[in-house]
């Protein structure tokens, strides 16, 4: 059984996105930057002289001014979701009781009703009120809120190796904890490695980094800057073949668009969406929707002490 949340304002969202995530600010800039290459490549006027004003080195501007604007992209897109996440898991733990309870007074005031009347339309109701009180679980409920995007939660992982469970402590992670992902996702983001061996080295320290991000383990967190401060340091690859640039940036302009698609997804769905009636104190949104519920809780209890009399 549904029951909604009413009352709460809409406000704007954090500082980390502008309507929840990010719209494309550097798109029309890398275009520009690749259509003056193509001009130049065709004979049309240019400085050869100029070094800076090279076809290849102002494509390499263009392809590292996408880079970041991605980069920024996706952290702020991994922000959001790890809140969605967490939201989810806290709305769950902490009104879930609530709302199987309300379940439960509906139930017991559609039977009350019906005693009273033998009506068969309010004794259909009151079946009707019963069943969803303890329904057979699907697949899909038995595993509700034990998976993430990369499998099994650090809850449902930790009791199956009979290890503490340690469900984030709040929506939205401390502002230390933001500052430190956000710093080490700017330095160690995989799309700055030159090449595999490095792209493989970053997926995997930037696994690490998520997971402590979404418990908002600010300790976690100040050892992996460590440890990534001591770690080997590429230096930076030759500038590429035009060819190559291109390239380039029809790759980070495709990874664009399927962000953009996950960050849609977060945005319309109905956790997101409640995200956005307060997006600057979610944690104080479950405080409200918690009295909410118990003030309809105690508004049925009463109804049914009514009944009875």
């Amino acid at each position: 059984m549904t029951h909604e949340a009413a009352g709460v304002p809409t406000t704007r969202n954090d500082e980390d996105r502008q309507d929840n995530v990010p719209q494309d600010s550097d798109d029309v800039q890398d275009v520009q930057d690749a259509q003056d290459v193509r001009r130049d490549e065709a004979g049309q006027a240019a400085a050869p002289e100029d070094a800076e004003q090279r076809p290849e080195a102002r494509l390499a501007r263009a392809v590292q001014v996408a880079e970041q604007a991605l980069i920024e992209f996706e952290i702020a897109v991994e922000t959001f979701r790890v809140e969605v996440e967490n939201f989810s898991r806290l709305h769950h733990q902490k009104l879930g009781p609530m709302y199987a309870r309300l379940d439960e007074l509906d139930a017991l005031i559609a039977e009350a009703r019906a005693a009273k009347t033998g009506d068969p339309e309010d004794e259909r109701k009151a079946r009707e009120a019963r069943a969803v009180v303890m329904p057979m679980p699907g697949v899909d409920e038995l595993f509700h809120d034990w998976m993430d995007t990369d499998g099994l939660s650090p809850e449902a992982a930790a009791m199956l190796t009979e290890q503490p469970v340690r469900p984030p402590k709040r929506v939205r992670p401390s502002e230390e904890a933001r500052r430190l992902y956000r710093e080490l996702a700017r330095k160690a983001h995989p799309d700055l490695a030159q090449d595999e061996v490095e792209r493989q080295r970053r997926d995997e320290f930037i696994a690490r980094v998520n997971a402590a991000y979404g418990r908002g383990d600010v300790e976690l967190l100040k050892e992996l800057v460590a440890e990534w401060e001591a770690g080997p340091v590429q230096p930076p690859a030759p500038l590429s073949e035009s060819e190559e640039l291109y390239a380039r940036l029809e790759w980070l302009s495709r990874r664009k668009e399927l962000l953009t698609v996950l960050a849609k997804e977060l945005e319309d769905g109905a956790i997101g969406s409640m995200l956005r009636m307060a997006p600057d104190d979610p944690d104080q949104l479950l405080e409200d929707i918690a009295e909410q519920l118990l003030g309809e809780v105690s508004r049925r209890e009463a109804e049914l002490a009514e009944m009875a009399q």
